[in-house]
């Protein structure tokens, strides 16, 4: 019950323009694997073969992404986005079977084109 009320209040939190906004400001603090994460989510919930659960799910996940008030301060050096990534994480396991080789696809190309990483070249969060 108090998962659903935190899914509830941070699906609040969710709009399209503040994940954009979001994104665009702090994409390089957040790292590309979160970024990646937080893209195949975001592309998951527009396809419309993705159920109301699962979007449901991906709508909390990326409002607790978006939202200033996290469990650890996103402007915390080091650890500041652990928390968003863990969130992230679970939602993508959650809603798996949704994540369709064309998004992962969308999300890597929109990741590349902001981080300049080479089709093929692992993210800069997993470079050791």
């Amino acid at each position: 019950m108090a998962a659903e009320q935190d899914n509830l209040q941070y699906s609040e939190q969710y709009s399209e323009e503040g994940f954009w906004s979001k994104l665009a400001e702090y994409a390089l603090a957040a790292g590309s694997q979160v970024v990646e994460y937080a893209l195949r989510l975001y592309y998951a919930a527009q396809d419309p073969r993705t159920p109301a659960w699962a979007k449901s799910v991906i709508v909390g996940a990326l409002g607790y992404f978006i939202t200033p008030l996290d469990a650890i301060p996103d402007l915390v050096p080091a650890v500041g986005y652990a928390d968003d990534l863990g969130v992230l994480a679970m939602a993508l396991g959650t809603v798996a079977m949704y994540i369709t080789p064309e998004i992962r696809a969308r999300a890597a190309q929109k990741k590349r084109d902001w981080f300049g990483e080479p089709a093929g070249a692992p993210g800069k969060a997993d470079r050791g």
